[in-house]
């Protein structure tokens, strides 16, 4: 991809495409900035390494089935309607975590809340985004669309995690703040995002929302708003699930206490290696829409995401926190170019009719996956002994994903690759 040909890509999005893009900026910059601090507070507000770990798998899990319902009802009762919905749930859960050390709360509060522990997308939001952004752009330009979103997210993501570590060491220095209280900030900060994000997306026109069919489709002939797509969407949901819950004994919450534990690691340095690993991690999406115009969208996804993740599993074994460090931003400086490929190809290979319920779907099987990781991976990191062990199984069961990706869909092109 060329510079000048990505800059005229962003030059020719609509105002709400425009607005999407902020909005997604301000989003994972909370996701960024609570995802740094996000174990720290709950082990300070008195909860173990486990029922942590247990807090962010029923994040995770309601999450996926308050997302469900939104995005696959979406088109119907409206994207902006939905995505207030979502701003919503975002504040409130900020709120509840900030003013509350009650566990059932908090454990409601996780349930059907927006919270991320991971850095990234959680909510109905990214699904709806796709679809808008995908109903504005042509075929050839929708990865690139994709890869300047994603790269506007990883900024972002990067801006909030050395924000929050920069932050809590200010308070506690120049205010004389405790550790907890200068967490308590950082989540208030995350809620009044939320608040801004509503106002954001009130500001959304008519021409975001999905355009009517004629004619709906029979309640017979579709489940979750898939009709004609249902068969590879539910086989790309089953893999895209293996992969996230890969993913979701490293989610950035549990390998910032990870560092803790091995290097003692204070979280100011923390927001400083994982700053750098999304800003790696997004110039990484722009590279790969150039890479997917040569080889093709399946074969990028693969052919990047396998090297990164053996490097996934060489992070614990370093000696020292400079090779950790290093290991894991070379890590990042090729783990995310599977993302803009992969969104551009679900996007690509379903009716239009159903792109936000398809990106609802696939997006709730990533949460299902990386909703039960994280259990495991507290109750790992509670035993001195095992706190590498999450890494390797994180590279392991990506490694697999990779692999039977490759199988089942290499010879199922997107419609911009059949017509070379």
């Amino acid at each position: 991809m060329q510079t000048g040909a990505g800059r005229g890509v962003l030059r020719s999005l609509t105002p709400d495409g425009r607005l999407l893009f902020l909005t997604r900026f301000i989003r994972l910059f909370s996701y960024g900035s609570i995802s740094v601090v996000l174990v720290f507070y709950l082990t300070r507000l008195g909860l173990s390494e486990s029922q942590t770990g247990l807090l962010l798998t029923l994040t995770l899990l309601g999450d996926t089935a308050v997302s469900l319902w939104m995005t696959t009802h979406a088109d119907r009762i409206g994207r902006r309607r939905t995505l207030l919905a979502g701003a919503a749930l975002m504040a409130g859960a900020g709120l509840t975590f900030a003013f509350t050390k009650q566990a059932w709360l908090l454990t409601l509060a996780a349930t059907i809340g927006v919270i991320s522990p991971s850095g990234n997308e959680v909510g109905p939001f990214l699904s709806i985004e796709q679809a808008a952004l995908t109903g504005v752009v042509s075929d050839r330009a929708r990865t690139q669309t994709f890869a300047w979103y994603t790269l506007a997210g990883a900024f972002a993501t990067a801006a909030g995690a050395l924000s929050a570590g920069v932050l809590t060491q200010g308070l506690e220095r120049s205010a004389g703040l405790s550790p907890l209280a200068s967490e308590r900030a950082i989540v208030l900060v995350y809620a009044g995002m939320g608040l801004v994000l509503g106002l954001l997306f009130l500001r959304l026109s008519p021409g975001a929302e999905a355009a009517q069919a004629e004619e709906p489709a029979e309640p017979a002939r579709t489940l979750l708003g898939i009709g004609e797509s249902r068969g590879v969407i539910l086989k790309l949901s089953g893999l895209f699930a293996l992969d996230a819950f890969g993913g979701g004994f490293v989610v950035q919450s549990l390998a910032a206490y990870w560092f803790y534990l091995r290097f003692h690691v204070n979280p100011a340095t923390l927001g400083g290696i994982f700053f750098w690993a999304n800003v790696f991690a997004g110039i990484s999406a722009l590279l790969a829409s150039r890479l997917a115009a040569r080889i093709g969208l399946i074969r990028t996804m693969v052919f990047t995401h396998l090297p990164s993740n053996i490097l996934l599993i060489l992070v614990p074994l370093m000696p020292n926190l400079k090779l950790a460090i290093a290991v894991l931003l070379l890590r990042f400086s090729i783990s995310q170019m599977d993302v803009p490929t992969r969104q551009s190809y679900t996007m690509a290979i379903v009716r239009p009719e159903e792109r936000s319920a398809a990106a609802g779907v696939t997006g709730v099987a990533r949460t299902t996956g990386a909703a039960i990781a994280p259990t495991l991976a507290g109750f790992l990191l509670g035993q001195p002994s095992l706190i590498n062990v999450p890494f390797f199984l994180a590279g392991g069961l990506k490694i697999a994903y990779d692999l039977l990706l490759y199988r089942a869909f290499v010879r199922v092109p997107p419609p911009e690759e059949t017509a070379r």
